[in-house]
C-alpha cells in the first residue's frame, strides 16, 4: 500500500521503468481505486484535498472533483477530531501516523462516522507535505469479537465505575448582568484519553450514545444540587436520547424541579423524523422543562430544528459570534435570528464569547444572554459553584 502511495502521490520515479509494467500498474491502480470501498485520500499543508478517490461518492456524497482544492473541514468537523489525529495536522513537519473515528457530515447534511487511518508525510526528498490516508464508515459488525468485547468493557468501565464528572459553566443575562443558568459539561476521569468528544464518539460508533449520554445526565443532575438554586441547567442530550424511556427516569429520579431544567438538543445530529421527538418532548414542557437548540449555524440542520421544534432558546454556535463586532454579514444574521427568536417567543443565547468587542456587539444586538470564557469558564470545583450564589455583574464598569 505505501509503493502505491508513492506512484499516486509521488509522480513518475515510482513507477516500474518498464513501459508495459507501468501499464499495468496504472491500470491495476485505476480498478483498485474505482472499485474500493476504502476512501483514500490525500491533504496538502494546508489542508486542502489534493486526491481523492471514487469511494467519497458514496461515503460522503461529493465527486472527487468537488473535494480537490477544498479544506477538509468542508466534510470533517474539526472541533471534535480524535487527539491523535489533532496532533497530526497540528504537527504537519513530524512524522506519525494515527487512527480514529471522524464524525462527518454528508453532503445532505447527514452525520457519518467514518474509521480513518492517517499518514503525516513530511516535505522530504520532493515529496508533497501533507496527510494522506484511508477512511471507510464504521460498521460495529465489521469489527472481529475481540475487538469489540473490549471497546465495550472498556466503555462500561468508564460508566460503571463513576469515571464521570461535571462541569459547570455559567450563562449571564446581558442586561443585568446576573447568572442565570450554567451549562453541565462531561468530564472523564482516571481513563485513557479524557477527551470527552472522544468517549462520545466511541458511545455513538458503538451504538451506545443513550448509555453514556444518560450515565452523564445523572452525574450532572445529582452535581447541580450544588448550584445556587435561582440558576437554571442546561442539559445536552441528542434527539435520539430524547426518544430512550429512561430519559424520563433520570430526570425524575433527581430532585431538581423540571422548571429548572433545559434540554440542549444538539442540531449536528440528523433527526429523520420530528413527530415523535416533539410527542416525547411535548408532556416535559407542559411540566416546565424547557427545550434549547445547541450549536445553532453550525451545520445544516440548524433551522429546521427551530422551525420544527420551537425551542425556548436558541444558542448561536461560536462560528456565528466569533469576529461578529467586525463583520457586517455576521451582524445582520445575529439581528436576524435576534428578531426571529422573539417572533416566535423564544431567547436568543450567544455562545463562545471571548472578547470585550464581541460581548459589545451582541448586547447591541438585543441578545439575552451569553456564555464563554470572557464570561466564565467551565469548572468542576463546588467552590466556585457556590460562590455564584452572590456573584454579580456590577450596574456599571467592565460588563456594561
Amino acid at each position: 500500500m505505501i509503493r502505491w502511495r508513492e506512484w499516486i502521490f509521488g509522480g513518475a520515479r515510482g513507477l516500474p521503468r518498464q513501459e508495459g509494467q507501468a501499464a499495468s500498474c496504472r491500470q491495476l491502480l485505476h480498478t483498485v481505486l474505482a472499485t474500493s470501498r476504502e476512501w483514500l485520500w490525500a491533504l496538502d499543508n494546508e489542508g486542502r484535498f489534493r486526491f481523492s478517490s471514487d469511494a467519497c461518492k458514496s461515503l460522503l456524497g461529493y465527486r472527487p472533483a468537488e473535494l480537490i482544492g477544498e479544506h477538509f473541514s468542508m466534510v470533517v468537523d474539526v472541533d471534535h477530531l480524535p487527539d491523535s489525529i489533532a496532533q497530526l495536522i497540528h504537527s504537519p513537519e513530524t512524522p506519525g501516523s494515527a487512527e480514529g473515528l471522524v464524525r462527518c457530515r454528508r453532503r445532505d447534511g447527514r452525520t457519518v462516522w467514518i474509521d480513518s487511518s492517517v499518514l503525516n508525510r513530511p516535505a522530504r526528498r520532493g515529496r508533497i507535505p501533507g496527510l494522506e490516508g484511508t477512511s471507510q464508515r464504521f460498521r460495529s459488525a465489521t469489527l472481529d469479537p475481540a475487538s469489540m468485547a473490549i471497546r465495550h468493557k472498556r466503555l462500561s468501565e468508564t460508566i460503571d465505575e463513576t469515571r464521570l464528572r461535571a462541569a459547570f459553566q455559567p450563562i449571564r443575562d446581558l442586561s443585568g448582568g446576573h447568572l442565570v443558568g450554567a451549562e453541565a459539561l462531561a468530564r472523564f476521569q482516571g481513563a485513557a484519553g479524557t477527551n470527552p468528544e472522544r468517549w462520545f464518539a466511541e458511545a455513538a460508533a458503538l451504538g451506545r450514545s443513550a448509555d453514556l449520554e444518560l450515565a452523564a445526565l445523572g452525574v450532572a443532575l445529582e452535581a447541580a444540587q450544588h448550584l445556587p438554586p435561582s440558576l437554571y441547567v442546561a442539559l445536552n442530550v441528542s434527539p435520539a436520547t430524547c426518544l430512550d424511556p429512561r430519559l424520563l427516569v433520570v430526570l425524575e429520579s433527581s430532585d431538581l424541579p423540571l422548571e429548572r431544567l433545559v434540554l440542549e438538543l444538539t442540531e449536528r445530529l440528523e433527526v429523520e423524523s420530528y413527530s415523535p421527538l416533539i410527542s416525547a418532548l411535548e408532556p416535559l414542557r407542559r411540566r416546565g422543562l424547557r427545550v434549547a437548540i445547541d450549536d445553532t449555524g453550525a451545520g445544516f440542520s440548524s433551522m429546521r430544528h427551530v422551525l420544527r421544534l420551537r425551542p425556548d432558546i436558541i444558542k448561536l454556535d461560536r462560528s456565528l459570534i466569533a469576529g461578529i463586532d467586525d463583520d457586517d454579514g455576521q451582524r445582520a444574521l445575529g439581528a436576524a435570528m435576534t428578531v426571529f427568536a422573539s417572533q416566535i417567543g423564544a431567547t436568543v443565547v450567544a455562545e463562545g464569547v471571548e472578547t470585550e468587542s464581541e460581548l459589545a456587539a451582541i448586547k447591541e444586538l438585543g441578545m439575552a444572554a451569553a456564555q464563554g470564557y470572557l464570561l466564565g469558564r467551565p469548572t468542576v470545583d463546588e467552590t466556585e459553584w457556590e460562590s455564584w450564589r452572590t456573584e454579580a455583574w456590577p450596574a456599571t464598569g467592565r460588563f456594561k
